[in-house]
C-alpha cells in the first residue's frame, strides 16, 4: 500500500470514529427534541411551600413556580396546560435533573457556583431577598424606627445556624427569638412577642397579600438571592430555548402572564417593559 493511499485510510478511519459521537448525539437529540416528541414537558417541583409551590384547597397544583411550567409548556405546544410537574423534595432538585427524571427543576432554587457545576441554570426568574414585616399601627413605622430602637426590639425568624448573624446584618443590636416552624415566627409577631418577623420578601409579599391591611412591610430589603430554574448540563439547545421562552414571559409577548402570575403571588404590579431599545443592552 502506498504513502498516500495509507494515509487516506488512516484520515477516513479517524474521521469515522470522530463522527461516531456526533451522529450519536443528533440521534438521540436534545431535550427539546424529546420533549416535543413526548408532547408534554415534565417539571420537578415541590408542593408545600407558598407563594412559590402548594396545594390548594381543591388539591390543585399550585404557586409562582407552577407557573413558570405553564409559561414553558405554552412556548413549547402553545398550550400551558401540557406539563406534568413531578413533586419533589429539595435535596432531589439535582438529582432528579442529572438522572433524566424530569426535563427541568423550578423550585425556588438558589444560584450558586456549586450548583452550577452539577446543573446548567437558566436566566433568573426571580431575585429574592430578606426583609422585614411588621403588624399595622405597631410601634415601629419603618426600618429606621427598628434600628434606631436598638435592643428594644425582638425580631422572630425561623431557626436556622445563620439566622442571628443574618439579622443582625440589618438590625445589629435587635434581640433575635428563633423559631422552628414558620407559623411560630408569625404568631410571635401577633401576640406581641416579636417587633417584626424576618422572612423571604417573597414570603412577606404572599402573607401581606393573603392579609390585606393587617401587617406593612418594613421597607428594607438585604442578602440578596437569585432564582432560576435549572436543568442537564451540556443541552445548550435546551438551555437556550428555556431561557427564550423565561425572557419573552418577563419582557415580550407572554409578559401580561407573568405580569397576571406576579400579582396573584406577591400583590404587586409590574411594569410593563419599555418599548425601543432593548433594555438588556443598556
Amino acid at each position: 500500500m502506498s504513502v498516500n493511499i495509507r494515509a487516506g485510510v488512516i484520515a477516513l478511519a479517524s474521521a469515522l470514529l470522530l463522527s461516531a459521537p456526533l451522529a450519536h448525539a443528533q440521534q438521540a437529540g436534545s431535550t427539546l427534541d424529546q420533549v416535543l416528541a413526548r408532547g408534554r414537558l415534565i417539571v420537578g417541583t415541590g408542593s408545600t411551600n407558598a407563594p412559590w409551590h402548594f396545594k390548594g384547597a381543591d388539591d390543585t397544583l399550585q404557586g409562582f413556580d407552577v407557573d413558570m411550567g405553564h409559561i414553558i409548556a405554552k412556548a413549547l405546544f402553545n398550550d400551558p396546560s401540557k406539563v406534568e410537574y413531578v413533586n419533589q423534595s429539595s435535596d432531589a432538585r439535582i438529582p432528579n435533573i442529572t438522572t433524566g427524571k424530569v426535563d427541568i427543576t423550578c423550585q425556588f432554587m438558589t444560584v450558586t457556583g456549586a450548583r452550577a457545576q452539577q446543573v446548567a441554570f437558566t436566566i433568573p426568574y426571580y431575585r429574592e431577598g430578606v426583609g422585614l414585616m411588621m403588624k399595622a399601627g405597631g410601634p415601629y413605622a419603618d426600618y429606621a424606627a427598628l434600628k434606631a430602637a436598638g435592643a428594644k426590639v425582638t425580631i422572630a425568624v425561623l431557626q436556622n445556624v445563620y439566622a442571628e448573624a443574618m439579622v443582625h446584618a440589618a438590625l445589629p443590636e435587635a434581640k433575635v427569638d428563633q423559631y422552628d416552624a414558620q407559623d411560630l415566627v408569625y404568631q410571635a409577631l401577633n401576640s406581641g412577642r416579636a417587633d417584626a418577623v424576618a422572612t423571604d420578601q417573597s414570603s412577606i409579599a404572599w402573607f401581606m397579600t393573603q392579609n390585606a391591611g393587617r401587617y406593612v412591610d418594613a421597607g428594607y430589603g438585604w442578602n440578596p438571592q437569585t432564582y432560576a430554574c435549572a436543568v442537564r448540563r451540556g443541552d445548550q439547545d435546551w438551555l437556550n430555548f428555556v431561557n427564550t421562552a423565561l425572557h419573552e414571559a418577563m419582557t415580550g409577548v407572554e409578559f401580561d402572564t407573568y405580569a397576571k402570575s406576579f400579582k396573584m403571588w406577591f400583590g404587586k404590579d409590574l411594569p410593563p417593559p419599555q418599548i425601543g431599545f432593548p433594555v438588556e443592552f443598556k
